[in-house]
């Protein structure tokens, strides 16, 4: 998950992050926390899931895709100096007691079965996507959160996409939990989009 810094520093043989003279506003910082730790969530159980399930490669391939938007957001977090919440944290350990809790929740319904790990998988993107669109709706978001969030909705947007087809290939059908119906019948319309991913 992305972002445009706008100052460019050199040391020695290796890049500085960029780091802003201005503030971050408030809402913002705590949003920016938040979702360090609920992409870590997502690949925290999508590694446990493979553990489970090696023969369905999507948990791994899902789960590369979630460390990139780690590290993303790290970078972000890292711009405007933000102490990182999940530093020094082992998988399946959060600061946020919240996704503490989701985490618990989300690994014990993940090991009934293939297809209960596909439907936490789905459920997963569905709050991810539900909980950017609630950041994005502030109008004081700076250019390079707001670009950071989109291209991780648009990451989170192929998940979902990627998990309810595997869950329809089970015959099970995902029903939305945290997006309303209209937003989330439109993702699955979509088509796979690159979201400058590397």
């Amino acid at each position: 998950m992305p972002l445009l810094l706008l100052l460019a520093m050199a040391c020695t043989k290796e890049e500085a992050i960029p780091v802003k003279e201005e503030p971050v506003l408030q809402s913002s910082a705590a949003n920016l926390l938040f979702l360090r730790e609920e992409e870590k969530l997502a690949r925290d159980v999508y590694l446990f899931a493979v553990a489970l399930y090696p023969q369905s490669p999507i948990f791994g391939n899902i789960a590369s895709s979630e460390q990139t938007h780690m590290d993303r957001t790290l970078s972000v977090l890292q711009t405007y100096q933000l102490a990182d919440p999940a530093a020094g944290k082992a998988a399946g350990a959060f600061t946020d007691t919240t996704l503490q809790q989701l985490y618990v929740q989300l690994t014990t319904k993940a090991a009934l079965g293939l297809a209960d790990a596909l439907w936490v998988g789905a459920t997963i993107e569905d709050l991810d996507i539900a909980d950017i669109n609630r950041m994005l709706t502030a109008n004081d978001v700076q250019s390079d959160i707001r670009n950071l969030y989109e291209q991780l909705r648009c990451g989170s947007k192929n998940h979902l996409r990627a998990f309810t087809s595997q869950l329809l290939a089970q015959g099970v059908t995902y029903t939305p939990q945290y997006l309303d119906e209209a937003t989330y019948h439109a993702i699955l319309a979509g088509s796979h989009q690159n979201c400058n991913q590397p």
